[in-house]
């Protein structure tokens, strides 16, 4: 960063002179400025400057008004130099790199040259340092048509190119499935440029998600064609084709990883503001107890101090002082110890840092502990910043902790958190209101110069209420502050904006969007929350979001009881609950509309979301409200609405494995269903239960849940929902290694469906199974059926492997390359590729089954589906054994053994078994073989696994 003068433009203007701003209230004085600036160090003609100030509306002596406003301009600035008067205009002394437009390009050519030479941790560098300067649309405040013309559309589509640059590096650092969220709402933004589109699905195809990736270019294909009569790029369609037949050049680029896991380098901490004031021991302090040594001691710093004073301001801004002195990122949360709704859940949080340092999220423990444990094996040996916000006891702060010195921990709190103290060595650092003279330099900044001694005294030096009485006398020249500021903001509004900030104290969550202030109020509020933004009584932490402070928060709910009548109140949190279960059940429809729900009572408009991305992003941007809402209406009602988010949101939850939320909403509905003892929802949240522990190859509490969903079901009198529940049951009793049981139940299951969709996928599990028993004719029979009631891509392939496994190879290939031409999820695909290549295989192939056991293992490897990555594996290592590549076949059958026995996926461990004990009677080493063979046969007698047994008995 340059000395001197700084200048801002693309956002609101801004002229910081050291610590202090420059406010220049006349927009023809920003004009002029911005002319100047735009063209730094070069005469800028009058006429030119007269065309950018006035227009075509010139005053009548136009080179003497200019004079005039060229004094002032230069009288605020404080530096008459810095214009400089030339024979026919003005100049403008000042270092390009002082002002951000210039900054900006500098920064983007240096990402350019970086990427060129393939420096691309460089590349990425810069670009991040151009797109950090963007606060808004270029020049959004400056007054001038000439200048927005002229410069706006340049630096807007710079901006978007740099965007693709960026987005380009990242890719091809490997970092694919941290750019799937930001994409989206890219494409969302910019429905018309292709490049954006072309990155979205190729950032989909390399997170194994390649049916979203073709769904994202049939929506691109229909834009395009509504808007613009046109058809998609030659490269976007090559890219299609490439993603439908999964081209090897699309691989991810390979990345040097750590033997088990290289963590992510999250950098999570909020935006610091640009006009931080004052606390500069504080900083000191901080800094010196974060980075000072302690030993082996973790070094935890606790912020502690009443509402209002900044403490949240405080820790973002230091952690970013302190960026670079911690290289492997920061870890940020806000605790919401003091929010009316519920805290963060301990699981869901740690869930969150376990995602973010590149756990896949079927690796995570659904124990508290574990994922402790987890957190602090991952942080060891890296130089991490967590900062941990608005804690109200040292529980919820101990989880987090990590167990190294490397990573220091920012906690703040109300509260000195003693406990903290006692047991973990926390250092504690008071944070106070502010001084005099630290509040008269914020007003300074927020309200330009002048004499603010008593109004900061009036706000008793808190940084909160100075910020909004800043806001509040904001252009008002004759108004003083009198009282309290936050309630003269409040009174000063007009009365629809003051019934939704009243209002908007029921929501449950951290944020919410306008859309569901709107539902909560019954008006459209995005014009009165621009109102509270503007007074400061709401933040806008990112576009389109919003949520308050919890000390406005509480004053909101305050004057909520005091104002608005119960029933009022209860009006608008049912509106609200409308809103969110109207918006999961339109996500479902688009994401999951196979999956059958709960019936809904829910009524309204649903919002605005037109396609499976804007769903998914919906989701993912809506999930902590959702949970929060559905444990507020499990405890306070309506009860019908906690069971019906709950079921309606299970598809979402287990595309996205979100582990921790799904067993939380699960268990809210589970209790609302019972407290209100509604039996086809208690049924439901028992099968819903049931899913998740079968997901998490929990077999028992799978088994448990299933059968008390049966009962209540067979109760009921529903047979098609008792039929589904035995179904999964059976799959539970199969995964486990109970066939005798997993056979009883599909048999009992498939006497009741009536539906052609559930009876075909009650003959997939029963092909299934038949094929573990070794029943292949029967396998065959029941697939065959299944594809005559649904011809879909998952009856091609079972038929396609039963076949092979008589011998069937041409009519087995011809099924699999159908399943491949209809597309599939990536499990499926995988299974479809497996089944290639082991028909490959059996006919002499190695070469091509290498390839395709290849294609179908990077589907499934990295957070996929892990029973289906374990049988990749064992049909990979016996191709690896064809090809004479022992020691790697022995890596690839033991890596399956590990995760079958993990998951508890039985057939499965036993195929790995047998495959160990061929390589290890290869390589010579017949005790090996032998004790594997052994363990083997043992497991397939005593699981039933007839045909695994008769192969196992050939190698003991």
């Amino acid at each position: 960063m340059v000395s001197g003068p700084q200048f801002r433009l693309l956002g609101p203007m801004e002229v910081r002179l050291g610590d202090s701003a420059v406010v220049l209230r006349a927009g023809k004085h920003r004009a002029l400025l911005a002319a100047l600036l735009l063209r730094p160090n070069r005469v800028v003609p009058v006429t030119e400057l007269v065309e950018h100030v006035w227009g075509d509306a010139p005053p009548a002596r136009t080179r003497g008004t200019l004079q005039t406003y060229v004094m002032r301009l230069r009288a605020a600035l404080g530096d008459p130099s810095l214009i400089q008067t030339a024979a026919d205009g003005y100049r403008m002394r000042v270092d390009p790199l002082a002002v951000d437009v210039h900054r900006f390009a500098d920064a983007a050519v240096r990402g350019r040259t970086a990427a060129a030479s393939e420096d691309l941790v460089t590349a990425r560098k810069a670009f991040a340092e151009a797109l950090e300067l963007w606060r808004g649309p270029v020049l959004s405040d400056v007054p001038s048509e000439t200048l927005y013309s002229e410069h706006a559309p340049r630096l807007t589509e710079l901006l978007m190119t740099v965007h693709e640059q960026r987005i380009d590096v990242e890719l091809a650092l490997g970092n694919h499935a941290d750019l799937v969220p930001e994409l989206f709402g890219l494409t969302r933004d910019h429905p018309l440029r292709e490049r954006f589109w072309a990155q979205l699905m190729l950032a989909l195809y390399r997170s194994s998600r390649q049916a979203e990736a073709l769904e994202a270019f049939r929506q691109l294909d229909r834009t395009l064609d509504e808007q613009l009569g046109i058809d998609p790029s030659a490269e976007l369609r090559s890219l299609h084709q490439a993603i439908l037949v999964g081209a090897p050049e699309l691989a991810a680029p390979v990345t040097e990883r750590e033997p088990e896991r290289a963590p992510t380098s999250p950098l999570q901490l909020p935006t610091d503001i640009s006009d931080f004031t004052g606390r500069a021991w504080h900083v000191e302090r901080i800094t010196a107890l974060v980075t000072g040594s302690q030993g082996n001691a973790v070094p935890i710093v606790t912020l502690a101090g009443p509402p209002g004073v900044g403490k949240t301001t405080l820790a973002v801004h230091v952690a970013h002082v302190l960026r670079d002195r911690f290289p492997d990122g920061q870890l940020y949360v806000d605790l919401r110890g003091y929010a009316l709704g519920p805290p963060a859940d301990g699981v869901d949080v740690l869930s969150r840092f376990l995602r973010a340092l590149g756990v896949p999220p079927d690796e995570i423990p659904p124990d508290a502990d574990e994922q402790s444990t987890m957190l602090r094996s991952l942080l060891s040996g890296r130089r991490m910043l967590l900062v941990l916000d608005n804690a109200s006891a040292p529980d919820q702060v101990r989880a987090l902790l990590p167990g190294t010195a490397t990573c220091p921990v920012i906690v703040t709190s109300r509260d000195d958190l003693r406990g903290l103290i006692a047991m973990n060595g926390a250092r504690t650092v008071p944070v106070d209101v502010f001084t005099p003279a630290e509040s008269v330099a914020l007003l300074a900044k927020l309200l330009g110069p002048g004499s603010h001694e008593e109004l900061a005294a009036r706000c008793g030096h808190l940084p909160l209420a100075l910020r909004v009485a800043a806001a509040y006398l904001a252009g008002r020249d004759d108004v003083t502050i009198s009282g309290s500021p936050i309630e003269l903001a409040y009174a000063a509004l007009p009365p629809a904006p003051q019934r939704l900030f009243r209002l908007l104290s029921l929501v449950p969550g951290p944020d919410f969007t306008a859309e569901a202030a709107s539902a909560l109020a019954d008006v459209d509020a995005d014009g009165l929350l621009t109102v509270l933004a503007i007074a400061k009584l709401v933040v806008s932490p990112a576009p389109g979001r919003y949520r308050f402070h919890d000390e406005l928060m509480h004053y909101a709910a305050s004057l909520r009881a005091e104002l608005d009548t119960p029933a009022e109140q209860q009006v608008a949190w049912t509106a609200l609950l409308n809103h969110y279960t109207r918006g999961v059940e339109r996500c479902a429809e688009l994401l999951y509309p196979g999956i059958l729900r709960l019936p809904s009572t829910a009524s309204g408009p649903a919002p605005r979301i037109a396609t499976s991305a804007d769903a998914l992003a919906w989701l993912d941007a809506e999930r902590p409200n959702l949970t929060a809402a559905i444990r507020h209406a499990a405890q306070h009602g309506p009860a019908p609405m906690a069971w019906q988010l709950a079921d309606a949101l299970r598809g979402y939850l287990w595309i996205g494995q979100h582990v921790g939320e799904w067993l939380a909403t699960a268990h809210h509905g589970l209790q609302a269903a019972q407290a209100s003892g509604h039996r086809p929802a208690e049924a439901a949240m028992h099968a819903n239960l049931g899913t998740l522990y079968l997901r998490l190859s929990e077999y028992a509490l799978a088994v448990e849940h299933h059968n008390r969903a049966a009962e209540l079901y067979r109760a009921l009198g529903d047979k098609d929902a008792e039929a589904g529940v035995l179904n999964n049951l059976s799959l539970v009793y199969r995964r486990s290694g109970q066939l005798g049981a997993a056979k009883e139940a599909l048999v009992r299951c498939l006497e009741m469906l009536r539906s052609e969709d559930s009876l075909s996928n009650g003959l997939y599990n029963l092909g299934q199974l038949a094929v573990e028993l070794g029943e292949i004719d029967g396998a065959v029979e029941h697939f065959t059926q299944a594809l005559a009631l649904a011809p879909n891509a998952d009856s091609h392939t079972y038929l396609g492997m039963a076949l092979r496994l008589q011998g069937r190879f041409d009519e087995a290939r011809s099924h699999l390359t159908r399943a491949l031409e209809i597309g599939n999820v990536p499990a499926g695909e995988a299974e479809t590729l497996e089944n290639l290549a082991a028909l490959e295989l059996a006919q002499g192939n190695a070469d091509a089954a290498l390839s395709l056991a290849s294609r179908a293992l990077a589907l499934v490897a990295d957070g996929g589906d892990q029973q289906v990555a374990a049988s990749v594996r064992v049909t990979l290592g016996e191709v690896q054994r064809a090809l004479a590549e022992l020691d790697g076949a022995v890596e690839l059958l033991d890596q399956a053994l590990t995760t079958a026995r993990r998951i508890g996926y039985a057939s499965g461990e036993v195929r790995a078994l047998i495959g160990l004990a061929g390589v290890w009677r290869e390589l010579g080493r017949e005790a090996d073989a032998r004790a594997a063979a052994e363990e083997a046969v043992r497991r397939s007698t005593e699981l039933g696994l007839h045909a695994l047994e008769s192969r196992a008995r050939t190698l003991s």
